[in-house]
């Protein structure tokens, strides 16, 4: 999926405490956000292996939100929704397509490494491919009520993603053809860094 459905995923997991428990919100919500963006830090560096830790992140949640419920501090709460949120995010990679430039041709078997197994996880293609249609609908659905329910920088976060999210559909498979053009023009010194994705 793409990163601002990841993003809302991340705000609408802390959102319930924007009514719940108000003076740690902003807490949930920005460690939320920022666990559910992380991940994805690892774009050029081994994309869903070098950051996408599904089952680590989990054996470490639990613990954190446990903690944060009994020593309820907006540091803790912070680390506490930083980690759901980087948890959620690597489960739904596995959700979306394959990690391959044109993912809606299904050739990748790639979703997301799993270091625990010490292998690939497959892809379920529930959301057949970031920038789906179906990938905007879900971002939309997130998205809206989130505009309605938060305020201030979140709620700048939640409409600029929306935005963000309905132009990446739109270009979506133009920025597949065009994307090994552009990367060919890479200087040497950062061509190691560009995934083989986009060599085709």
């Amino acid at each position: 999926m793409m990163l601002p459905t990841h993003a809302m995923v991340g705000l609408a997991i802390a959102a319930p405490l924007v009514s719940i428990a108000p003076e740690i919100a902003p807490a949930a919500l920005a460690g939320a956000l920022a666990g559910s963006v992380a991940p994805d830090l690892d774009l050029y560096a081994g994309h869903r292996r070098t950051l996408h830790y599904p089952t680590v992140y989990a054996l470490l949640a639990a613990p954190a939100v446990v903690a944060a419920s009994l020593v309820t501090l907006p540091a803790t709460v912070l680390f506490a929704a930083f980690l759901l949120g980087a948890t959620v995010h690597c489960r739904m990679d596995r959700y979306g397509g394959g990690l391959e430039l044109r993912p809606w041709e299904g050739t990748s078997e790639r979703a997301v490494y799993d270091h625990v197994r010490g292998r690939w996880r497959r892809p379920k293609r529930w959301i057949r491919y970031d920038g789906s249609p179906g990938d905007l609908t879900l971002l939309a659905g997130l998205s809206l009520p989130l505009l309605v329910v938060l305020d201030g920088p979140f709620r700048l976060v939640a409409a600029a993603a929306l935005g963000v999210g309905v132009a990446y559909v739109a270009l979506r498979r133009r920025l597949a053809s065009i994307a090994p053009t552009v990367f060919g023009y890479a200087p040497e010194r950062l061509s190691r860094y560009v995934p083989d994705r986009y060599r085709q």
